[in-house]
């Protein structure tokens, strides 16, 4: 690791090969604590390369425990994280509002990092219990249409850089691979990323891999369809920067979708909203993020089709039943 680092410090960036060994090396305990944490630091300082993060995804490919699906084509709704804008859970409900639409969803989550509250926070807090195990996620497919993927039991590499993670307490490249280290081998995929430069180098990784995809980035920095500002979407098919009010929804300000200081404060936002009782600006950000994840596995649908669907959904009941199931299995 001291070679590499010398060689990262002077500002050099690695191939594919190395940053897929690195990865490796990091998963199995190789080196030290002091020495990984130097090593995140580096890409807090300068840009991602495409190699680099080509590298870091295939060793996670590599490392992490694959689950087959029985041939069901699934969907993940999975941001970078790293904005540090405290939302409320978004792609977590826009996920439910998702398999309440009928489309099944493998969704990819942790605990936060740069955040009061993560996908796999609040659903624990809620009772969601956490597996690994083949046959039980299979059934949660089945049964329910959806079934959660807590990273740390499928990523050896999450797992021994967790406790690093949340000591930095900023965004570190694992952000950017969060995504990209679903243990499915997903059909469509739905992905906020946190900075525009991100969108363009997802965009390249997904083209190589046979699947459906949606990218999107607020410009004012959210790393979700925030409704506060135009949001930049990349898709298998075309690009396009899209305003708030040219698809019908009005612009929400930042403490609309605020998410709360703590796990139980953030866990009630979410029940509210899965409920029916949500704000207008939090169902509107929920129902668009749900939207585009929707037209990303039914590309015959156009937007507004898909904004209706995703408000059925909502508004019906049929994701807060999703909820209930998983909670019950």
């Amino acid at each position: 690791m001291k070679t590499i680092l010398n060689h990262l410090f002077e500002h050099k960036t690695l191939t594919k090969e190395e940053a897929k060994e690195v990865l490796i090396n990091i998963s199995t305990a190789k080196y030290n604590i002091s020495q990984v944490a130097a090593f995140m630091s580096v890409y807090l300082m300068r840009s991602i390369t495409v190699d680099e993060l080509d590298g870091f995804r295939e060793a996670m490919r590599e490392l992490c425990l694959r689950i087959d699906m029985n041939g069901y084509e699934t969907i993940d709704l999975c941001g970078t994280g790293g904005d540090a804008k405290n939302t409320f859970n978004i792609s977590t409900l826009a996920s439910f509002i998702v398999a309440g639409a009928g489309i099944k969803v493998t969704k990819h989550g942790n605990y936060g990092v740069s955040s009061a509250c993560g996908s796999s926070n609040v659903l624990e807090f809620l009772g969601v219990k956490f597996s690994n195990d083949e046959g039980f996620l299979k059934k949660c497919i089945e049964n329910t249409g959806f079934c959660f993927l807590h990273a740390p039991l499928f990523n050896p590499a999450m797992k021994f850089v967790a406790p690093i993670r949340k000591e930095l307490g900023v965004k570190t490249f694992f952000n950017m691979l969060g995504p990209l280290a679903n243990p499915v081998n997903l059909k469509f995929q739905f992905v906020g990323v946190y900075n525009l430069e991100l969108v363009r180098l997802f965009s390249y990784l997904m083209q190589k891999h046979d699947k459906r995809y949606v990218i999107i980035h607020s410009l004012d920095g959210y790393d979700e369809i925030s409704l506060t500002d135009k949001f930049k979407v990349f898709t298998t098919d075309y690009e396009d920067i899209v305003s708030p009010e040219a698809i019908g929804f009005k612009r929400n300000k930042p403490e609309d979708i605020y998410g709360g200081l703590s796990v139980e404060s953030a866990a009630k936002i979410f029940v509210d909203i899965i409920s029916g009782n949500g704000t207008q600006a939090q169902n509107n950000t929920v129902i668009v993020n749900a939207a585009f994840a929707i037209m990303c596995a039914k590309p015959e649908l156009a937007l507004s089709d898909a904004i209706e669907v995703a408000r059925e959904s909502l508004i019906s009941g049929k994701a807060r039943n999703v909820l209930e199931k998983v909670v019950k299995m």
